[in-house]
């Protein structure tokens, strides 16, 4: 019997079956229907063309294809250039937890075993600390401590490779706010494209999430800058520009994203003019 699928029904019109579920479903991508035109198609059409001879025929078909269809839709999303980073970068963020939490943790038990222990060097740096508790400590907390410093070491290596591939992921935010900014805007919207999507006031203050929920719930002030607060260019702005200077640089990275996103490559002229505004609005009157 020869089989047919995916034709036109009223006016007789059939193709050939693909006889393997790659090529139907190849097949079934081309097929283009007005959604206003648009009708549920009948399970007993594949019987009349010939292409099944039962209803559980016909459901075991179509299962098999969309489960075909959801593993090429999963591993086209899984080829985007700004999968890998996104793990990355957040990989790194909750690196930096753990190792803070373990830190903290590692202080407390330190002084437990050492009362004389001065509170002041909590307020040192924590690698420093650490660094300097380490040799004198033995056993169980000894091998935490060394543990805490190879997972510092490896956190370093994570970061500077989070972004030398932020500058390849995203080289015109890179140029403007550094890899690693770059790299954590990217993680907070969720990726690329949905960066590229957001306006400049969103980008203003992504990551500032707990402020703006207060501003919206309490009327406390709005905040002014999220994630962008971790660039120099805004931190250490004057408190009277900054605000400015913050505006000034999200509407500049609303762009960028979207060249990332359709270009993928640096635009030097965009660049050099955005920091020149940026550098503008930095300036006190």
């Amino acid at each position: 019997m020869q089989h047919y699928w995916f034709g036109d029904r009223e006016e007789g019109v059939c193709t050939p079956a693909p006889a393997r579920l790659e090529d139907a479903l190849a097949r079934l991508a081309t097929l283009r229907t007005p959604i206003r035109e648009y009708t549920l198609p009948d399970w007993q059409w594949a019987v009349e063309c010939g292409y099944v001879q039962t209803r559980d025929e016909y459901l075991h078909r179509l299962q098999e294809l969309c489960l075909l269809l959801a593993e090429q839709k999963v591993a086209v999303q899984y080829q985007a250039k700004d999968v890998e980073l996104l793990q990355m970068v957040r990989t790194l963020d909750q690196m930096d937890e753990v190792i803070n939490l373990l830190t903290e943790r590692a202080v407390d038990w330190y002084t437990v075993k050492h009362p004389k222990f001065s509170r002041k060097f909590k307020s040192m740096n924590a690698r420093k600390l650490l660094g300097s508790l380490a040799p004198r400590t033995k056993g169980p907390l000894g091998m935490v401590m060394e543990e805490i410093e190879r997972l510092s070491v490896t956190r370093t290596a994570l970061m500077r490779e989070v972004s030398s591939r932020s500058d390849l992921v995203l080289p015109n935010c890179s140029a403007l706010v550094g890899g690693l900014v770059a790299a954590r805007l990217l993680s907070t919207a969720g990726g690329l494209e949905p960066l590229a999507r957001l306006p400049g006031s969103s980008v203003q203050v992504l990551g500032a999430k707990t402020a703006l929920f207060s501003h919206i719930r309490s009327g406390t002030p709005s905040p002014k800058h999220g994630i962008i607060f971790q660039h120099r260019r805004v931190h250490n702005a004057p408190p009277q520009v900054r605000g400015r200077v913050s505006r000034v640089l999200a509407a500049k990275l609303a762009i960028a994203a979207r060249l990332d996103l359709y270009r993928g490559e640096p635009d030097q002229a965009f660049i050099d003019k955005a920091q020149q505004a940026i550098d503008a609005a930095g300036r006190v009157a």
